[in-house]
């Protein structure tokens, strides 16, 4: 059975609640791979003065085809919008958490258009200015380590599942996918060895594999295990 389209219900219950009138969203992409960016989508929205957006889904639920189709569509409909990467440099010398921060400032930065509050795909408020440690501190890479990275300092609300319940935030995750996407394709050229076109910096046998073959590269994130243990 399909799941149900996303709504503007949470962003309008969020300006409701608040007082707001224009609200953001985020959502990352490549937050578990083994090389490229963390990348965050945002985009700023009026939610009880835009229309919905048809086809918009969360980024995993669509081909490329589509999420390219969706593109110049969520721009025009959103008030404002950017995407924001931090490097796999970036990310070895911050941490996963700071550089999450980063990259969601640099989105934030790109829309030119400040929201009253933002709507955060998951649980874990990676892009406020402050945030409490969870137990992701102990499993992920660069959880918990010092935050020297300024965040956000208006409201900011985790919504889990958000990419699938809030139009906005499944909106973000689709300009996130598609920029990252088109940048690991460009490191495909740069070093076909790893696949990187089929597996976008994902961990598969085939990629380690390349990885014990060729070592790697400078867009790999050398802080984490690249390589199969044993």
């Amino acid at each position: 059975m399909a799941s149900q389209p996303p709504t503007l219900e949470h962003e309008r219950a969020l300006a409701a609640r608040g007082g707001h009138k224009l609200i953001g969203a985020a959502d990352e992409v490549g937050r578990g791979a083994l090389a490229g960016p963390v990348s965050v989508g945002y985009v700023v929205i009026d939610p009880n003065g835009v229309p919905d957006l048809p086809g918009v889904r969360d980024s995993k639920l669509l081909n490329a085809e589509q999420r390219h189709i969706l593109v110049p569509l969520i721009k025009e409909w959103a008030a404002g919008w950017g995407v924001g990467h931090a490097s796999a440099a970036e990310i070895d010398e911050l941490g996963l958490v700071p550089a999450l921060r980063l990259a969601g400032l640099r989105a934030v930065t790109a829309a030119g258009v400040d929201a009253d509050a933002v709507l955060l795909d998951g649980n874990l408020d990676w892009l406020s200015a402050t945030r409490q440690p969870t137990l992701l501190d102990s499993l992920m890479p660069g959880f918990g380590e010092p935050d020297d990275v300024d965040g956000l300092l208006i409201p900011v609300q985790t919504l889990i599942k958000g990419d699938l319940l809030a139009l906005s935030i499944a909106a973000a995750s689709i300009l996130a996918k598609v920029e990252r996407d088109e940048l690991l394709d460009g490191y495909d050229s740069e070093h076909p060895a790893y696949g990187w076109i089929q597996n976008k910096g994902y961990g598969t046998t085939g990629h380690r594999q390349a990885i014990v073959e060729h070592g790697a590269t400078g867009y790999h994130r050398k802080t984490w295990q690249l390589t199969p243990k044993g």
